[in-house]
């Protein structure tokens, strides 16, 4: 894959293998072992489980607000996995896929989630830094990382993840600009699915596509198809590889969608209607890479069943483990926001610990 043969000015999107998992890119499947292969794929079902899980606890009032990843593996681990061990890793708060292809263990993630910021702790070799909720102001942490390593002479990358509603905000505006301007070895993926929570994408901004927004900073962009892991992991990797040679920064539009809500407090049907999800669930990209390789006798259903099964137990057993051993107490997220808690956070807080004994 080549950037010059790829002008977002086209919109013309990027794409490997089609919806069914059929190869419409012959040339571009990559080379990567059985191995390699059928570890993109255990992570993107390890990342659906956790998600399909976590949204079972946090229903239950056992864990905090989750925001959901599910309809985005693809983009995710298709683009960390390009990534050497070395390289730097800056997510916003929807990344599950990219920090498991890190190396961030599964109990930091559940941890942070459960409402604990000792989950943002991670070992000194996992270059992974911790969720950025304040939208899009991770960008600004990744280029001045990238600008780091120009000034250490280093060799290392920077990947760094930002939804589509992120692109309306300044901090977008000006890693970008940062990061072209002083050559920083950046990154920027957007994964746009669609929605800023409620908003759509068609009237966030004019431009046809998010990718084109490279060209204004003069640096190359590209339209992914975000479902599609080969092209994520073609893309990504190319851009790396750019990066790594001294050649700056590089924009990729993930074009995917958010299969389930933008976060627990959120309900979708308010502004989308079924149909729309249901085109794209069509699209799912779990399905389409698992197609893919049982075509290709890489993986079959006994594999991918016994599979999905000790994904299932190591998750649960995860989970209870932290509710088990946690020193953390939920309701603790009420306690420490003022000196004196307010009348209307103990009313949230009393009525919290009705509903957890049972209570109206």
């Amino acid at each position: 894959m080549k950037f010059e043969e790829h002008n977002p000015l086209d919109n013309k999107i990027y794409q490997v293998l089609d919806p069914d998992g059929k190869v419409v890119l012959k040339d571009d499947i990559p080379e990567l072992s059985a191995d390699q292969l059928k570890s993109m794929y255990q992570t993107m079902l390890y990342s659906r489980t956790i998600d399909e899980k976590a949204l079972s606890y946090q229903r239950q009032g056992r864990m905090l607000t989750y925001a959901p990843n599910i309809g985005q593996e693809a983009a995710q681990v298709g683009s960390s996995f390009a990534l050497e061990k070395k390289d730097w890793l800056v997510p916003a708060f929807r990344e599950l896929g990219a920090w498991l292809t890190r190396g961030v263990s599964l109990k930091n993630i559940y941890t942070y989630w459960y409402g604990d910021e000792w989950g943002s702790h991670t070992p000194e070799d996992v270059r992974v830094l911790p969720v950025s909720v304040p939208i899009a102001s991770q960008l600004q942490h990744a280029t001045g990382i990238g600008m780091s390593i120009n000034i250490k002479g280093e060799k290392d990358v920077v990947l760094t993840y930002v939804g589509d509603g992120g692109t309306s905000h300044g901090d977008f505006h000006e890693a970008l600009n940062f990061a072209s301007v002083f050559n920083a070895p950046v990154v920027f993926v957007i994964q746009n699915n669609q929605y800023a929570i409620s908003t759509r994408r068609v009237i966030q901004t004019m431009s046809e596509n998010l990718a084109q927004k490279a060209v204004s900073y003069g640096l190359p962009g590209i339209l992914v198809d975000g479902n599609d892991i080969f092209a994520m992991y073609n893309a990504t990797k190319a851009a790396v590889e750019r990066a790594r040679n001294g050649d700056g920064p590089t924009l990729i539009e993930a074009y995917t969608y958010r299969l389930a809500a933008h976060t627990t407090s959120d309900d979708p049907t308010k502004y989308r209607d079924d149909k729309e999800v249901e085109e794209w669930r069509i699209k799912d990209p779990v399905k389409r890479f698992g197609n893919y390789l049982k075509d290709n006798a890489i993986i079959d259903e006994d594999w991918e069943k016994n599979t999905l099964s000790r994904l299932e137990e190591e998750v649960m057993a995860t989970f209870e483990d932290i509710e088990k051993n946690s020193s953390y107490e939920l309701e603790d997220i009420f306690k420490y926001h003022y000196e004196k808690m307010p009348l209307q956070l103990q009313e949230q807080l009393d009525e919290y610990r009705a509903y957890l004994k049972g209570g109206n």
